[in-house]
């Protein structure tokens, strides 16, 4: 081993080799360097295979940043990065970056699964504090996959692999996560592969369906709009619940395909029920971080010939937090075209309130987990009529979800509450079923059914 921990430079290279193995924005060694310091390391322990931990660090939510900010401010930011990461790392620690925003760092003397999730632990800390271009503050947060050698691969390639496969599993848990890898994580990334593929077939093959659940207003119990929800049923997997999906195809990159093709079936749908109906769809954090969103949306709902005046897309506090700027433009591009916006699963977060202040919304949901303690909970009750008086004085519709009693809907009326949707009205059905419910329930649609008959 050389000094400090480090294992020794390849030797016989050239200036001009060395220069290859050089990240040009950062000055940080490049995969090159990386695959060398590995297989050095792994050399220079074959004899007695003591352990060591690689390392892969991806930042969350870069892209919007070049998008937002321009090129030079998102390299001021890697170059920020690398500073951070070489001068936290324990000595003997080496540090390269990748393509994008994607950096690794070898630890040779991190032995097991705790000392890796300390050192992470502490990596993702310094890289969560603000970076400074200038004239603004950015906070990113950072992703981490960790892999031990010799347990998690005995040579460069499958170590690499194995530190991919824990970075994605952080990813899939959501931002600022840290994965040490293990055989059981390892199948679980398997079946999710499995899972993956599946559902591109699914899309491909137009199987995944939209179903339908009723929004009544609350005084009189008269259907005002729908929202559209996923559904998929795999002949060989079964139904797969959208909680597990959806997530699946944020985090592999083709959400933005799902959602259009959904968008596009329940928009198509729409266009039997009554007019004065309204169509409420979800949007995902990924939609809301990508600037084609509001593009995409008014091409389908124009190629349907969907007036956008009746859809409703519901978007949650999480969503808008992952990228206030961009979620902001994509809004108000949305709304300048007549579509209104709902704020989904409100009083969960961290600071619903101040994301009222923020963004123009024109409506709340009230999460379910209120609504269902409401005959129950006193705590439940008063912050729901809070949020009816302060959505009255903010000017916004307020919709409680998850109705399932009688005695639920009438607590919320008598609270001011403007709508509702839940089991008690209606479990989401597919589109016939959903014409039946209308020819049953709406008065309109039933006298143009009977006067088409």
């Amino acid at each position: 081993m050389g000094p400090a921990g480090r294992p020794p430079e390849p030797q016989g290279l050239s200036d001009q080799k060395t220069t290859g193995y050089t990240d040009r924005l950062t000055g940080l060694g490049n995969r090159h360097r990386l695959s060398d310091k590995v297989r050095q390391l792994a050399a220079d322990r074959a004899a007695d295979p003591a352990p060591f931990t690689v390392g892969i660090v991806n930042l969350d939510g870069f892209k919007p940043i070049n998008d937002l900010f321009g090129q030079a401010s998102g390299d001021e930011i890697l170059c920020q990065v690398a500073h951070r990461l070489k001068a936290c790392v324990p000595d003997g620690a080496i540090v390269t970056r990748h393509d994008g925003d994607e950096f690794a760092i070898v630890l040779p003397l991190v032995f097991e699964r705790l000392g890796a999730e300390r050192a992470g632990q502490l990596i993702k800390d310094v890289l969560s504090a603000p970076y400074d271009l200038g004239d603004r503050n950015v906070r990113l947060s950072a992703s981490l996959g960790f892999a031990v050698y010799p347990f998690a691969g005995e040579d460069f390639e499958e170590l690499m692999k194995s530190a991919e496969t824990a970075l994605y599993r952080s990813k899939r848990r959501g931002r600022g996560q840290i994965t040490v890898y293990s055989r059981e994580i390892a199948q679980e990334m398997k079946q999710a592969t499995q899972l993956e593929q599946a559902l591109r077939n699914a899309i491909i093959n137009d199987t995944v369906d939209v179903h339908f659940q009723p929004i009544v207003r609350l005084r009189d119990n008269r259907i005002v709009g729908f929202e559209a929800l996923a559904r998929w049923i795999d002949p060989d997997l079964g139904f797969v619940s959208p909680a597990v999906f959806v997530p699946l195809a944020e985090e592999r990159g083709f959400i933005d395909t799902l959602s259009e093709m959904l968008l596009r079936k329940a928009a198509e749908a729409t266009l039997a029920w009554p007019r004065d109906l309204f169509l409420s769809f979800n949007l995902s954090s990924v939609q809301l971080m990508d600037l084609r969103t509001s593009f995409n949306t008014l091409s389908i709902l124009n190629s349907v010939g969907f007036d956008p005046r009746r859809l409703e897309l519901e978007i949650t506090e999480t969503a808008v937090m992952s990228s206030a700027d961009t979620a902001r433009r994509i809004i108000k591009e949305l709304k300048d075209a007549g579509i209104r916006i709902s704020l989904d699963d409100f009083g969960t977060g961290q600071s619903s309130l101040g994301r009222l202040r923020e963004f123009t919304f024109d409506k709340v949901k009230i999460d379910r987990a209120f609504v269902s303690a409401i005959t129950t909970d006193r705590t439940s009750e008063h912050i729901i009529k809070a949020i009816v008086s302060m959505c009255e004085g903010l000017d916004l519709e307020v919709v409680a979800e998850g109705i399932e009693t009688d005695a639920e809907a009438r607590k919320l009326r008598e609270l001011g509450c403007g709508m509702g949707q839940g089991y008690y009205f209606g479990k989401p059905v597919d589109s016939a079923a959903t014409l039946r419910y209308l020819a049953e329930n709406h008065h309109d649609f039933a006298l143009v059914d009977r006067a088409s008959a």
